[in-house]
């Protein structure tokens, strides 16, 4: 197993966020001429991955000591929504398994180094949902399940899966825990991935036939939420004291920013020149799709402006060693679950004005459209989840959705 030391010395030279920022900008044409195949093969081309490895972009939230940058997580967003500006499937694979980094900072140290030991570029996928069979064992658990959605999977090393760990004396609430595994211990569907949108993602099944998981490569949500992780005793910094989930629901909606920019480009660009065959009038001289554009252009950077200052006010209170209010942390996940769905329904006022040119699968506005329909359906992205704690804790109570 290589030394933290050794972990160090791999990483060179750490880049600025501008340094990121223009890498991940630099990307962009070349990603949207894969991305028809990264829509057909159902999986980001090995040579997109690399390319953002070499590029640094997976260890911006890894922590410095295991060879990562360990930075402003508004460095990791902003590279995201400019990946997903060239391809929406590339952006998300990029937000969930650049965000792992984070999470493996909070387990047992152990884990942590056996994930980087042989380099810091090792990638993880996950699956959340809460669908595994537990049974208890000496040092650890076994573990059995068939798991959905596992964004990048392909491309990954080890896995986080989601299962609720019962009591033994059958006393009390389940314990709900992210148990993490090598790739020998897991297989992968990947015929499971047969979707309308965000195709790209290879998001394929996982499948467990009952193997060993040690204490130590668990990790509970409780940890999470009340900011108290085994792997804070060895990652100080104060990145590492915010709630995991704030980092992770930002990390399946902030892909839509780039989507949804993406599409607004494609809506200007058919504007310029399409004229209607069948009533003769030019699209650029339409008030409605001129309001439609406009309103999605507006609120994408409101709604971003929104998003840098959450993490900014995350950031700051975590420097100084405060504790996140609950009710800011509702707000929080409450603002960053409405982020698809608006971005969905704007893109979709500019869609329907701009009549056949629009609906072929030629067209550059369509693959952003279907995957923001797409992005819909992830429990992260649903805001009717998070209103009762918004208002709930406004009036002072506890929070009863404790992923927040």
């Amino acid at each position: 197993m290589a030394s933290v030391a050794a972990m160090k010395n791999q990483v060179g030279e750490v880049p600025t966020e501008k340094q990121l920022v223009e890498r991940a900008r630099a990307m962009i044409p070349e990603l949207k001429k894969r991305a028809k195949q990264c829509t057909a093969d159902r999986n980001v081309p090995a040579e997109t991955i690399a390319e953002m490895q070499a590029a640094g972009f997976f260890r911006i939230l890894q922590p410095k000591r295991l060879g990562g940058y360990e930075m402003h997580p508004n460095v990791f967003f902003a590279v995201q929504k400019l990946l997903a500006e060239g391809c929406m499937s590339t952006g998300w694979v990029y937000g969930v398994l650049g965000c792992h980094p984070y999470e493996l900072a909070l387990f047992d140290d152990k884990a942590q180094q056996e994930v980087w030991a042989d380099s810091p570029s090792m990638l993880v996928s996950s699956t959340y949902q809460p669908v595994g069979k537990v049974e208890h064992s000496d040092g650890g658990f076994y573990l059995s399940g068939h798991w959905g959605f596992s964004s990048g999977s392909l491309h990954c090393g080890w896995v986080l899966l989601g299962a609720l760990v019962f009591p033994e004396d059958g006393e009390g609430p389940p314990d709900m825990r992210t148990f993490l595994l090598p790739r020998k211990d897991y297989k992968i569907d990947p015929e499971s991935w047969q979707v309308f949108g965000l195709q790209g993602t290879g998001s394929h099944d996982i499948i467990v036939d009952r193997v060993f998981v040690p204490e130590y490569r668990t990790h509970r949500a409780v940890e999470g939420f009340l900011c108290d992780n085994p792997g804070q005793k060895v990652n100080e910094g104060p990145l590492y004291s915010l709630p995991w989930a704030q980092v992770f629901v930002r990390s399946v909606s902030t892909a839509a920013f780039g989507g949804a920019r993406a599409a607004v480009n494609a809506a200007m660009a058919i504007m310029e020149s399409r004229v209607s065959t069948n009533t003769g009038k030019a699209s650029k001289a339409d008030p409605m799709l001129h309001g439609a554009i406009s309103a999605a252009h507006s609120q994408i950077l409101e709604m971003e402006l929104t998003h840098k200052a959450t993490f900014d006010e995350l950031i700051e209170l975590a420097e100084k060693g405060k504790e996140i209010p609950m009710e800011k942390r509702a707000l929080f996940a409450y603002q960053s679950s409405t982020v698809v769905r608006r971005l969905a329904r704007l893109v979709d006022d500019m869609v329907q004005l701009l009549g056949g040119r629009a609906i072929y699968m030629s067209s550059d506005i369509i693959q952003p459209w279907l995957d923001l329909n797409a992005a819909r359906a992830h429990v992260a992205n649903d805001p009717n989840n998070r209103t009762a704690d918004v208002v709930g804790t406004m009036l002072g109570q506890p929070p009863v959705f404790t992923f927040m």
